[in-house]
């Protein structure tokens, strides 16, 4: 085997971890986050949530299962960078069509492995997310060093205008199955009109799997044009970055609630959400990136495990009267869901679309469509 080119990754804070690359040479910079998830690499590095930021994933093994085009939740991957501690020399999966090197080189994507991932964490943990560089095919930690102090941070950074598409477009494809691969969704009974802001592509599934024909929009399209389309409903979507920057996002989220159509925000759109109703966002320690979250439902005391990519969320001490917390984290005690009690609009934190996995909040989806079958029967 030929011998792997050199990479480090450095931290603001002057940490410096060598190790080999397994990805495109030279050099990324971004918030450095650690992700829990045993699985579901691809989906994770192809979530536009993941812009600017150098992805670590705590499992000691990625790239079993290499890597296809099915498994892609957007056109291309968004992390800016990935680490990680050992990538096995041979994937074995009967869906791969690649392995994750490969994956990883194709994209463009800089990669480090052969480093102490615990350690990373352990600093992460302690310190916060920091911003970092990652630097494979040299080994000079004062270039890395550079661009990680260099790198001006998520907090006030608008990022959903600059993952979202560009012209609007309709999506009627559903979910995979064995054996099918992807099919068609149901037949419409609702027209959804889905803000981009980061969308992931199983989103629009879940969506046309339960009858919704969906067209989505650019993160900065206005209340007015949204509402020509006389939706039955508006999704606000996940997105990377700082929501408060999102000021048109925010003010047309306010103009369409007011309307009483029933709206159904996730991640970003749910930070949006809170905004547009009064309340106010604050950047998070780490934050929460990872597919074995526990949130309970404070309705039914419901506990779920769902999975998680946030690093920013919604102050609960700053709640307005007419917003309701509805679900709270159970690691830390912060905010997970919301739902007006003056219209009908609610949102979750975390991700209900969760793909690979956990499916215990994909209930929510339900909540939505139960909203636009009581506005179609008034």
């Amino acid at each position: 085997m030929p011998v792997a080119a050199p990479a480090l990754l450095a931290l603001a804070d002057g940490s410096i971890f060598r190790g080999a690359s397994v990805g495109a040479t030279g050099l990324a910079a971004g918030e450095v986050v650690f992700n829990t998830a045993i699985t579901g690499y691809q989906e994770i590095l192809t979530d536009p949530s993941y812009c600017s930021q150098i992805v670590t994933l705590t499992h000691p093994h990625i790239g079993n299962t290499g890597a296809n085009a099915e498994d892609m939740e957007s056109a291309r991957v968004f992390a800016a960078g990935l680490v990680i501690r050992d990538l096995p020399p041979a994937a074995s999966n009967w869906r791969a069509k690649q392995s994750l090197a490969e994956f990883l080189a194709e994209n463009k994507v800089v990669a480090i492995s052969g480093i102490d991932t615990r350690r990373l964490t352990r600093i992460l943990r302690e310190k916060g997310a920091q911003n970092g560089a990652l630097l494979a095919g040299s080994d000079d930690a004062a270039q890395a060093l550079a661009a990680a102090r260099a790198f001006p941070g998520l907090a006030g950074m608008d990022l959903a205008k600059v993952v979202t598409t560009d012209r609007p477009y309709e999506w009627s494809g559903g979910g995979w199955r064995l054996g099918e691969g992807f099919g068609k969704g149901a037949a419409a009974r609702f027209h959804v009109a889905a803000y981009d802001y980061g969308v992931k592509r199983n989103i629009l599934r879940m969506l046309a799997d339960r009858g919704c024909r969906v067209t989505v929009l650019p993160a900065q399209a206005g209340a007015r044009e949204v509402l020509a389309l006389e939706p039955d409903g508006v999704f606000l979507s996940n997105g990377p970055g700082d929501p408060e920057p999102c000021d048109y996002a925010i003010r047309a989220i306010r103009e369409i609630v007011d309307t009483g159509t029933p709206t159904f925000g996730i991640c970003l759109g749910h930070q949006l959400l809170g905004l547009a109703s009064g309340a106010r966002t604050v950047k998070m320690k780490f934050g929460h990136h990872g597919a074995n979250h526990p949130v309970k439902d404070l309705d039914t005391g419901k506990v779920v495990i769902s999975s998680q990519n946030h690093g920013f969320a919604v102050d609960p001490d700053s709640l307005p009267a007419n917003l309701k917390a509805t679900h709270v984290s159970l690691f830390d005690g912060s905010l997970q869901g919301l739902v007006r009690t003056d219209r009908p609009a609610f949102c979750f934190q975390g991700h209900p679309e969760a793909s690979p996995g956990p499916h215990d909040v994909a209930y929510l989806f339900d909540r939505f469509i139960k909203l636009m079958e009581e506005r179609q029967r008034a």
